[in-house]
């Protein structure tokens, strides 16, 4: 018999169908078995009683969880079991059966050994869906960029430059010569964006931040645009129709794992369904100090200054004309300001934090030169990146979106490290 996943029993019902999977839970009812399975698309109830068949109906009461099995049955509808369906089962047939009990059972467990045991916490009922949603937004990410026109393209995690600060990378010794981990693509995708017009890139990044907070990971993945001949204002309509696609796509197509995290998908498409609305960095400030967080002009915003922000808007946000001091050296200055950086941070709502920051570039050698001296960088090893305002020269501007927080968001989940399959924070290198 061909094997049926659990996402496809609502076209089998009435019919005898082979599941392959795993044994998440069990519960016994006078003379009748529960066995709950799951296969990496969602969890089915099997009914066993002695009836159907003495050798499963004993295998039901024996079995210990994450045994793996092929279970046979007929499928019925029931809406009170999970997904909406139930299998009457007639064969169990065991294929292997851990000789220890499970770590993780189905009860509480610190946050510290979870985070030991995350290679088997990731099969949790809660974790899964997480894990799908996460798979939602990098196709939707790629659908987007695809539909607009952009070419996928690479850069490299061993970079010899600081792309945000010095502060936050982590050095290697590159066979006797100073390497970095990247902390983003963006330098390289300007210079792909010189060839190809709209690029981008989905990949991991590196921030060596002491940092403890549930927004914060030493390892995650961005989603990173670039387009030639885009300036400010058109890069955060781009950064707009982005987020609105991903929420939109995940909301219609994976509305199943948002109810497992009792997620409304219409409170998400409310959120992202009107114009964002777009503040100076001056304003949230004042905005920000109303709400009673202190903060001077000057600052960054903190977690604190993002929650406030987030609660007075209800939606996701743009700030935007950043002081330059405060921004990295690549950022175009305001024309009518220069003292003021054409760039913008996206908040999210519900207080899930920065989810975007972008900018319009620096487009001139002369510019570029002066900042970097502004910034006390070198200027040798950013010799490749000046040659892209020598040759070609052209206004351009792109975003990077923090793939984990836009999971953490749209899962409604209260900790970072849950929006990716193996977190790495300050504390965290195993597993």
């Amino acid at each position: 018999m061909t094997p049926v996943e659990v996402t496809e029993l609502g076209s089998h019902v009435g019919s005898e169908v082979l599941i392959q999977g795993w044994l998440y839970n069990k519960r016994s009812s006078g003379k009748v078995r529960f066995v709950l399975v799951r296969d990496g698309t969602g969890l089915v109830q099997g009914v066993v009683t002695p009836d159907a068949d003495p050798t499963a109906f004993e295998l039901a009461d024996s079995l210990p969880q994450e045994s793996t099995l092929r279970l046979t049955g007929t499928v019925r509808t029931e809406p009170r079991a999970p997904g909406g369906y139930e299998i009457s089962v007639t064969r169990i047939e065991p294929l292997h059966v851990p000789k220890a009990p499970f770590p993780i059972g189905l009860k509480e467990h610190g946050t510290g050994f979870l985070m030991d045991h995350r290679h088997l916490w990731i099969r949790m009922r809660r974790q899964t869906p997480v894990l799908r949603i996460r798979d939602g937004v990098l196709w939707a990410i790629r659908s987007f960029f695809r539909e607009r026109g952009f070419v996928a393209t690479e850069s490299p995690v061993l970079v010899g430059t600081s792309v945000e600060g010095t502060t936050t990378l982590f050095p290697l010794d590159y066979f006797g010569t100073p390497a970095y981990l990247s902390q983003s693509g963006q330098l390289y995708l300007e210079a792909t964006c010189a060839a190809l017009g709209k690029v981008y890139w989905i990949g991991p990044v590196f921030r060596a931040e002491k940092s403890k907070t549930r927004r914060h990971l030493i390892e995650f993945w961005m989603a990173e645009g670039e387009q030639a001949f885009l300036d400010h204002v058109g890069n955060l309509a781009l950064q707009e129709d982005l987020v609105r696609y991903v929420v939109e796509a995940v909301a219609a197509e994976h509305s199943r794992d948002l109810a497992e995290l009792e997620r409304d998908p219409a409170v998400l498409l409310r959120e992202v369904g009107g114009p964002f609305p777009r503040i100076t960095y001056h304003e949230a400030v004042a905005l920000v100090q109303k709400a009673g967080v202190s903060m001077a002009v000057g600052d960054d915003f903190g977690a604190p200054a993002e929650d406030a922000l987030s609660q007075h808007f209800g939606r996701p946000v743009f700030v935007e004309r950043f002081p330059a001091v405060i921004k990295p050296f690549y950022m175009k200055r305001d024309p009518e300001r220069p003292d003021l950086a054409l760039c913008a941070d996206l908040i999210a709502p519900e207080g899930y934090g920065e989810i975007i920051g972008g900018s319009q570039r620096v487009d001139t050698e002369e510019e570029l030169l002066r900042q970097l001296r502004e910034a006390g960088l070198p200027i040798e090893p950013y010799d490749w990146y000046l040659d892209l305002r020598r040759w070609g020269a052209v206004p351009h501007a792109g975003f990077g979106l923090g793939v984990e927080r836009t999971v953490q968001w749209l899962a409604g989940i209260a900790h970072i490290r849950e929006a990716i399959p193996f977190p790495r924070t300050l504390d965290r290198l195993y597993p």
